[in-house]
């Protein structure tokens, strides 16, 4: 359960922003969707490489 802490006269704009936050952070919905169907750990590993791999060719061209 999140608890967001809001203060005597703030806005309630600044405690939704302060709830969706810290939310997105949780990763509940990436975890949701991502157990919507099942990926065979081949899949999964195969995927974080070709991620890796693209991140460290954009960290060599911003050198």
């Amino acid at each position: 359960m999140l608890i967001v802490p809001v203060k005597e006269g703030e806005n309630i704009e600044r405690a939704l922003k302060k709830f969706k936050k810290k939310f997105d952070r949780t990763g509940v919905i990436k975890e949701l969707r991502s157990r919507q169907q099942f990926t065979k750990p081949s899949v999964v590993r195969r995927q974080q490489k070709l991620k890796a791999i693209y991140a460290n060719q954009m960290r060599q061209e911003m050198e």
